[in-house]
């Protein structure tokens, strides 16, 4: 398996418009985050499978500086613009698809897509001769009943996140949750046994819709998996200074790591 990070920054993104702090203007490139996505491939009894999570407003860059130049379905978490609103540029992966990509969300987050993006998930309507769109299938899913793309088995679960919820989820191995203020028990549950865990890791002090830093370190011990990662980082903290400051085991992630889960041993 192999899990790549598109994007690691919040809805503002890094450098901040306007902002002239010290990180905002850092030449590291791992301080330069744009909003959150990824891809997770696994290897799937047909071949390898790319499944995307989310369509952050950067998309077209961060799959062109990835490499990746196809996906098989994308995993929504939830309808908010800095999740959904790069969905044009499947666009460009869609055309060369012999039918339109499947997209997975909770019905709110599908309903929300096919209110701002009608063009992309109603199949009436259809482009001009000569012009292409996006083309997605939306697929409801239900939180804990897991669903197969391509063989590849997924397992969605929802956390909460402020007055709502967002949709996490774990393919093999690997945990993905963005968004989160907590981790509830069923959530634990679900990500027993992860070997990576993305974790999303606001700001130092407590926010009301998501784990600040410290409450994330302390879901990361919950959950004990052998690496965990930290997305949806602001601009409070040097890349460097945080992944010294973090516990073994725990690590910032940045835009383009990719990190490989070879398969477990059977022997």
């Amino acid at each position: 398996m192999r899990l790549i990070f598109l994007g690691t920054g919040t809805s503002f993104g890094v450098p901040q418009i306007g902002c002239a702090c010290a990180v905002c203007r850092s030449d590291d490139p791992r301080d330069k985050r744009t909003r959150c996505g990824a891809v997770i491939e696994v290897d799937g009894p047909h071949g390898s499978v790319r499944l995307l999570i989310d369509t952050p407003p950067e998309l077209r860059l961060q799959l062109v500086a990835a490499g990746v130049a196809s996906v098989d379905a994308v995993l929504y978490t939830h309808e908010h613009a800095d999740h959904i609103h790069g969905i044009d540029d499947l666009r460009a992966i869609t055309i060369h698809r012999a039918s339109p990509l499947p997209l997975y969300g909770e019905p709110h987050t599908l309903a929300t897509l096919a209110a701002r993006f009608p063009y992309v998930v109603d199949p009436a309507m259809r482009p001009m001769p000569g012009t292409t769109r996006p083309e997605g299938t939306p697929v409801a899913i239900t939180p804990g009943v897991a669903f197969d793309v391509q063989g590849v088995a997924v397992i969605p679960f929802t956390v909460p996140h402020g007055r709502t919820s967002v949709t996490a989820y774990r393919v093999g191995d690997i945990g993905y949750v963005t968004d989160a203020k907590t981790l509830p028990p069923d959530a634990l549950e679900t990500l027993a046994g992860v070997r990576v865990l993305v974790l999303n890791a606001l700001l130092r002090h407590p926010h009301p819709s998501h784990l600040s830093i410290a409450e994330a370190i302390d879901m990361a011990r919950l959950v004990g998996a052998e690496r965990t990662f930290f997305t949806h980082l602001t601009h409070d903290n040097f890349h460097a200074a945080l992944a010294e400051e973090l516990p073994t085991g725990i690590a910032p992630a940045h835009d383009g790591l990719v990190v490989h889960l070879p398969e477990r041993s059977h022997s």
